[in-house]
């Protein structure tokens, strides 16, 4: 993936990190994928008090683009405020994968980025 299309999805997943709303775990996330028609999605993680209706910043991303269609998808860019690289759990990893997501970009506060094939972060997907 070229530096300057991860930069791009960078800056629009911080842009989408800003409306995060995580009252209880205090980690914002923001993410950004790329269709393979070169359009975008954002999301950022949404908490709520019942935990398990909380709902992660990729996976929003990810249900944003198909909302619109989208069902097949280049990379994610996922950042947040760890100290190391923001990676996907793995239910989002699942839905990456129901989506084709072919490269998963991880981000660090400071913006660099490592890019991982999709593949090595999930590589015996579920399948039907």
């Amino acid at each position: 993936m070229e530096d300057a299309v991860c930069r791009k999805l960078i800056m629009e997943a911080r842009k989408a990190q800003r409306h995060a709303y995580a009252p209880y775990s205090k980690f914002t996330v923001g993410a950004a994928v790329l269709a393979e028609d070169g359009a975008i999605y954002t999301g950022c993680n949404v908490e709520n008090a019942s935990y398990g209706l909380s709902m992660c910043a990729e996976r929003n991303a990810i249900f944003q683009a198909a909302a619109c269609g989208c069902r097949s998808l280049r990379a994610i860019a996922i950042a947040g405020d760890s100290d190391g690289y923001t990676a996907p759990c793995g239910a989002c990893r699942q839905v990456m994968a129901e989506f084709h997501t072919g490269e998963v970009i991880m981000v660090k506060p400071d913006d660099t980025y490592v890019v991982v094939p999709l593949k090595e972060l999930l590589p015996y997907t579920f399948e039907l």
